[in-house]
């Protein structure tokens, strides 16, 4: 497995759904509902039967809609294609019941609309308008970028816009990501070691950060509170954190990693945490707090200082918190290709490896306080 992603509709239950990778069988989606209460797993399946999934997202606005892109095998050749689909009407919001044991009958997922790219190449991957009603999705599909509008009930996808990328060789996007910000216009590519952000109304490049990366550039993701912030990562084993107003120099680098690193994400609430998945099988969490937008943590109060000054008169000096790795995860013995934070739970997040094993972690709990109080 390499696909993840949690349901980011879903805000009151920890769920996330995993794709399979199997040449053998056919493919599923497996909904994982976390009970954080007892520390218990459940589990449905989903047949997938059109192919190996290689990414999977979901619906900012509706639980039951998820979109993949799969292999498809014809005569001679395979390509990677998108779909929308919907999952069964009682596997759509998270239950902390456990399925009854006749959860063995797998149920099938209700195709909605395929994203046509006969005409553009392989899918690499969807992205939904983050803040949207789940109308608007781009793909990315070789050296395309596609902006479709989701019809009927999401029966229907309409190609509204599309640009190319023009330049020399085969030119292809790995990986996308839609900002939150400026009303959700724009969007950041990355193509072989190069980032560029876009306007999804020209569809136009607005700006480009080359050799952001000494090879492929694998992932990106947006910070949720400062608008011009945007991190990378990729085959040069490093995370960089750019300033898209000014790319010539990454604002930080993270060199923790000792292999290519598959992605980072940023905490939905707390930009400080950033996590990182590699194939050096390990997951790292990572406390960025001078490129946050609490640079300078939780602010003292005088009347605080007043009482302390006896008892420590040199703890007046509030310093900076220093960046700092907080934990390193080792539970993973494969390549570790996807983590992802819950939408529901600001402090819990998922890590898939290759070999199918899902680990669920929490953001240690004396970093969680030290953030909060």
């Amino acid at each position: 497995a390499r696909a993840l992603t949690p349901q980011t509709a879903e805000t009151d239950a920890i769920r996330f759904l995993v794709g399979t990778q199997s040449l053998r069988y056919d493919n599923q989606i497996h909904i994982i509902d976390f009970d954080d209460e007892n520390n218990i797993i459940n589990k449905n399946v989903l047949l997938h039967q059109v192919g190996e999934i290689w990414h999977i997202s979901t619906s900012p606005a509706d639980k039951g809609v998820v979109a993949t892109c799969y292999n498809k095998t014809s005569d001679t050749k395979v390509m990677t294609c998108a779909a929308v689909w919907r999952m069964p009407k009682e596997l759509e919001s998270g239950s902390h019941e456990s399925p009854d044991d006749s959860s063995s009958n797998t149920q099938t997922l209700e195709l909605l609309c395929h994203l046509d790219n006969t005409a553009h190449g392989n899918m690499a991957c969807v992205m939904w308008e983050p803040m949207g009603d789940g109308k608007k999705i781009i793909s990315l599909a070789d050296n395309n970028i596609l902006l479709w509008d989701l019809q009927e009930s999401s029966a229907k996808a309409v190609l509204s816009s599309s640009t190319a990328l023009e330049g020399k060789g085969q030119l292809k996007f790995t990986s996308g990501r839609w900002s939150p910000h400026h009303n959700c216009t724009q969007i950041a590519t990355a193509n072989d070691t190069t980032v560029r952000g876009w306007d999804t109304r020209s569809m136009r490049q607005i700006y480009c950060i080359e050799n952001a990366h000494g090879q492929l550039v694998r992932d990106l993701d947006f910070n949720p509170n400062k608008q011009y912030y945007l991190a990378s990562c990729g085959d040069d084993c490093k995370v960089k954190f750019w300033d898209t107003r000014n790319v010539t120099e990454p604002v930080k680098t993270l060199e923790e990693h000792s292999h290519w690193v598959w992605n980072v994400r940023y905490n939905h609430s707390h930009d400080q945490l950033i996590l990182t998945g590699s194939s050096d099988s390990r997951v790292i969490l990572s406390n960025m707090v001078s490129i946050s937008s609490e640079p300078f943590g939780h602010m003292v109060d005088d009347d605080e200082l007043s009482d302390q000054e006896d008892q420590h008169p040199e703890e007046k000096i509030k310093e900076p918190l220093q960046d700092s790795v907080i934990a390193t995860y080792e539970e993973h013995e494969d390549s570790v290709y996807a983590v992802e934070w819950s939408s529901a739970d600001p402090w819990l997040f998922a890590s898939l490896s290759y070999d199918g094993r899902l680990v669920i972690n929490r953001v240690p709990r004396a970093l969680k306080y030290h953030i909060l109080l």
